[in-house]
């Protein structure tokens, strides 16, 4: 596996729960785990996260949900129809319901069929699959 040169690491409340989320649901794939400081090294289409249970060791202030406030992970994917069927399967409430978003970069519009929904510590996730 090669490394993307930006990887988010997020701290979560509970490694386990985090876990079930991304690859159960999602479809995130363990790349690698340090059971000892309940730590994982998740990727899913190329997007790779880090997640590790909260340890008071990065922490710049208290850690309150929704975790990640004024911050979404982008992440591109083949298609979003299989995840969304998957967080509806298991009840997951959808932040943003899927829809085409254009953004203009110079003097050219590029589309994502997009949506945005919370992981169980609250961070924002955004899926877009492109147009």
């Amino acid at each position: 596996m090669k490394f993307n040169k930006l990887i988010p690491e997020l701290s979560v409340s509970s490694l386990k729960k985090s876990l079930r989320f991304y690859t159960e649901i999602i479809g995130f794939k363990i790349e690698y785990k340090r059971n000892e400081s309940k730590f994982a090294m998740i990727s899913f289409q190329g997007n790779q996260i880090m997640i590790e249970e909260i340890n008071n060791h990065w922490n710049t202030d208290k850690l309150e949900y929704p975790f990640g406030r004024g911050i979404n992970f982008q992440m591109e994917v083949d298609k979003i129809q299989s995840i969304l069927d998957n967080l509806k399967k298991h009840h997951y409430l959808i932040f943003i319901e899927p829809k085409e978003n254009w953004y203009r970069k110079g003097d050219q519009l590029l589309g994502n069929k997009e949506f945005l929904v919370k992981d169980p510590d609250g961070y924002l996730l955004r899926f877009a699959e492109d147009l």
